[in-house]
């Protein structure tokens, strides 16, 4: 049975959306799975469900670009998105017209990242850096214990990479950068790279190896820049299990004192989903606590 206390989280992604009911203690109650169809669609469905389960407050995280500075009218929105009928929508709005309970909101990258920080894999940790590794690559950044924002949010999956002199294709998957970490590295890369999706690559040595000396690279910049006490890799590409030991290899001749961890490595601890969508949304529960400065806010202070 789940606490009296029931809070919503939203992780909003460019291909589904994964809706999950939680306690502030951070058990998964219930979860759904919706495609990430048209706005006009897709929310109803997600107000209904949550209004059927009586939750008390709502955390969100979106894909990008969004708004996540409140003092900004651009707060809540998506931006400038190629995904049909969601550019400059505002999601933040129309989920607490439909709700009416107070809503938290932040990146889906900075939402796992805080969700990490408070469960699991950085639990304890002041300065830690999340990378999602699929479709896109997006970092979710913790320094001293707060989400970094700024101008907007952090960009870090277009970081500018050195293509590797063995890498046997010359063109990106970023409209925007010739040589970004997401254009070479994601998951859409890797496909049109070798013709393949990565699930059907897994027994083809030199397609992890380029992979893992980008993400390296990538890593080191990090730690340079932003000097995290762990390094934290998700995203579908990273279900990749040879992975991540050669990135480790790869990186660790820079990688100082920075630890870095895997999160499908959380998956099969007792008492926590098995579910990545499931880790996320807890991040969404503390979010709204936090920023609402709800009651209960000190069981999830950072």
């Amino acid at each position: 049975m789940c606490a009296e206390t029931l809070l919503g989280g939203i992780e909003f992604g460019g291909t589904k959306i994964v809706l999950a009911t939680g306690t502030p203690d951070g058990k998964i109650c219930e979860r759904e799975v919706f495609p990430t169809t048209a706005p006009e669609s897709v929310l109803p469905k997600i107000v209904d469900w949550f209004k059927a389960r009586s939750i008390q407050a709502l955390g969100v995280g979106a894909f990008g670009p969004t708004g996540v500075n409140p003092d900004l009218p651009s707060y809540g929105k998506i931006l400038s998105t190629p995904k049909q009928g969601w550019r400059n929508f505002n999601l933040l709005q129309a989920l607490k017209d439909g709700l009416n309970v107070p809503v938290g909101y932040d990146t889906d990258v900075n939402a796992a990242c805080l969700g990490e920080a408070v469960f699991g894999a950085a639990r304890g940790l002041d300065n830690v850096v999340y990378l999602t590794v699929g479709t896109g690559i997006g970092a979710g950044v913790l320094l001293e214990g707060k989400l970094q924002h700024g101008m907007l949010h952090p960009e870090a999956g277009h970081i500018l990479v050195e293509r590797e002199a063995n890498d046997p294709w010359q063109q990106t998957k970023c409209p925007y950068h010739q040589n970004c970490l997401e254009g070479l590295a994601s998951g859409p890369a890797i496909q049109e790279r070798w013709g393949l999706p990565a699930v059907e690559l897994t027994e083809k040595d030199e397609v992890w190896e380029l992979e893992a000396a980008y993400l390296a690279k990538a890593l080191s910049t990090y730690v340079m820049c932003y000097s995290p006490q762990r390094i934290i890799l998700g995203g579908g590409v990273m279900e990749q299990k040879q992975l991540f030991p050669l990135i480790q290899q790869k990186h660790s001749r820079d990688r100082g004192h920075t630890e870095l961890c895997c999160s499908w490595r959380l998956r099969g601890k007792p008492g926590h989903s098995r579910c990545f969508g499931a880790w996320t949304a807890r991040a969404r529960c503390v979010i709204t606590w936090q920023e609402e400065r709800l009651p209960f806010r000190t069981a999830f202070t950072l």
